[in-house]
């Protein structure tokens, strides 16, 4: 185990490199190739238009039938690639902060706004985003904003999910062990359903457990992206218990 003043320095390096906008290469993670939107350019696009972006891979659903779904972000937003056409090879070497250059269409499904039918080429960069905090913005139209990008939530009590209930396998409590798992947690009064997506954190992982082990009344930080289904529906990554 390294030694505290180690990390410590270490978290430093991390913290001022993400508030640069600066990858672990030292280049720019907001600079783009020629042809390459920026993200505000990205945001602008209307749907259903052909866009190319450079993004980052964060985080990745299980591939499946020569495709992999993918939540990536530069320094400025995120990106949902959904069912990216690629290899088991190629699946495999996208790995966390891989650069990847990417051209598809944008499209939107019940409020999640995604890049579909795409092409990709991995990049020379690396960049793992830090979570950003909206805990504050919950509830407020400027959520949106962040979609689909790494998030953190502090200090939420998990309520009853129904019957006393701190969680359901799917949002109806129909499924098993192994599917996706709802909990509701609320701040101010307010309360929201997030999700462990068990396609990118199945049973067995930290936090697929970690949930299946609350209870009602707990305060809880949580980190996960910023998924958007019929309204906010983070794809929770981790928890902890205060």
């Amino acid at each position: 185990m390294k030694k505290l003043i180690s990390m410590v320095l270490t978290g430093a390096m991390v913290l001022a490199l993400a508030g640069c906008g600066q990858s672990g290469s030292g280049a720019d993670v907001n600079a783009k190739s020629e042809g390459v939107m920026t993200y505000a350019e990205y945001a602008a696009a209307p749907l259903d238009s052909e866009v190319t972006v450079e993004t980052y891979v964060q985080g990745k659903q299980s591939w499946w039938d020569g495709k992999g779904t993918f939540y990536t972000q530069d320094g400025e937003g995120g990106y949902f690639l959904y069912e990216m056409p690629c290899s088991e090879e190629d699946y495999n070497k996208l790995t966390q902060g891989t650069k990847i250059k990417v051209k598809g269409y944008k499209s939107e499904w019940s409020g999640e706004v995604e890049i579909i039918d795409s092409t990709f080429e991995i990049e020379e960069g690396n960049y793992v985003a830090p979570a950003k905090d909206v805990t504050a913005l919950l509830g407020k139209d400027e959520l949106i904003n962040s979609q689909n990008m790494f998030v953190s939530f502090k200090g939420m009590t998990v309520e009853s999910i129904g019957d006393g209930a701190a969680y359901l396998y799917k949002w109806d409590g129909s499924g098993e062990d192994g599917d996706d798992l709802y909990f509701n947690v609320s701040k101010d009064g307010q309360t929201y359903q997030f999700t462990v997506e068990s396609y990118l954190t199945g049973a067995g992982t930290a936090v697929y457990e970690a949930v299946k082990a609350l209870n009602v009344g707990d305060t809880v930080d949580m980190e996960g992206f910023l998924y958007w289904y019929e309204g906010v529906n983070p794809h929770i990554t981790s928890i902890t218990v205060k």
